[in-house]
């Protein structure tokens, strides 16, 4: 059975104020709205390259989560109205950097639930469900939560914690001045397949790239090329030919701005944490939820995709979905 799909972009009536000061005199919200009608709305939110398609077969662009989210998916868009929307700054339809320049004013986590919480208010979605984030998504959560506790009965926060780290900071710095070096020379997108290439090798383990990549590089007279190397690179090309550089810087920085007050966070927490993330490290959450005030649990998994296990590990984040929407943080 096919569900029910209904999407848009919405005008944010009077623009928007910024957290980090300023303010954007019109904003439009790129939204997909799936599943049946009159069914609880969970939100569904990603990394900085996801979008609002969010079930569907990722091989004909349809959903950034297909492993998990879909008809009878642990993200069942057969039971739930599934709710997403292209993030603020980003490179989708929503409001974000004219052609790929880096000229637009700092995000916060903050001003992305704000967009959610307007974006509900427009669609006449009183209260939700849940909302389930992962990295980026789950600040986005988790700011939400912080806000408007009012609006959401539980949350689902993967891999994101109340801050950044100042290594994974220093990682994502050096992959926006990438980016600025290729547009300095008039190649954006040569920056950006750099700073995807070595992103890549912060979201996934040591123990990933030596099982997959120990082959002896191919010498030739002028160097050796090595397949980690061919592998990132081509990461890297995917990305720039999808996503605009502006669009990561933006959301890059939002990243390492992001800092809520966990203490202020009521509401009903499940948390998951890996625990070979580089990025979002399991000290960070366990920090995260000995600091919790509400109902929470967190879930320790091991995966060797590190802090991309979001995408990959449908087993065991199954039944973690299952008692996270049943309300079972405690």
């Amino acid at each position: 059975m096919t569900p029910d799909v209904a999407e848009g972009v919405h005008e944010l009536p009077g623009g928007l104020a910024l957290h980090h000061g300023g303010a954007l005199p019109s904003v439009r919200v790129a939204w997909r709205l799936e599943g049946p009608v009159g069914a609880p709305v969970v939100v569904a939110m990603g990394g900085i390259s996801a979008h609002r398609r969010i079930a569907g077969r990722a091989r004909a662009g349809e959903g950034w989560w297909p492993e998990l989210a879909g008809p009878g998916l642990p993200l069942d868009s057969s039971r739930f109205r599934l709710l997403g929307f292209d993030y603020l700054g980003g490179s989708g339809d929503t409001t974000g950097p004219v052609a790929g320049a880096p000229d637009f004013p700092p995000v916060s986590s903050y001003d992305q639930a704000t967009v959610l919480l307007r974006l509900c208010d427009l669609l006449g979605v009183p209260s939700l469900h849940a909302i389930v984030g992962a990295s980026y998504g789950g600040m986005v959560a988790l700011a939400f939560a912080e806000r408007h506790p009012e609006r959401v009965a539980r949350i689902l926060v993967i891999s994101a914690a109340h801050r950044t780290n100042p290594l994974a900071t220093a990682w994502r710095s050096i992959e926006r001045e990438a980016v600025r070096f290729g547009l300095s020379h008039g190649d954006g997108p040569g920056g950006l397949r750099l700073a995807r290439a070595l992103a890549m090798a912060t979201y996934r383990t040591r123990q990933e790239f030596e099982r997959r990549f120990d082959d002896p590089p191919e010498v030739t007279g002028t160097r050796a090329v090595f397949p980690v190397e061919r592998y990132l690179l081509a990461r890297g090309d995917d990305y720039a030919r999808r996503y605009a550089p502006g669009a990561f810087m933006c959301l890059s920085e939002s990243i390492d701005l992001h800092r809520v007050a966990p203490e202020s966070i009521k509401v009903p927490a499940t948390l998951v944490g890996v625990t070979e993330d580089q990025l979002v490290t399991i000290d960070e959450m366990r920090e995260l939820e000995s600091r919790l005030t509400g109902p929470r649990r967190l879930y320790e998994i091991h995966s060797l995709f590190g802090h991309d296990a979001f995408l990959k590990e449908r087993v065991q984040l199954a039944p973690l979905f299952a008692q996270a929407l049943d309300g079972d943080a405690r």
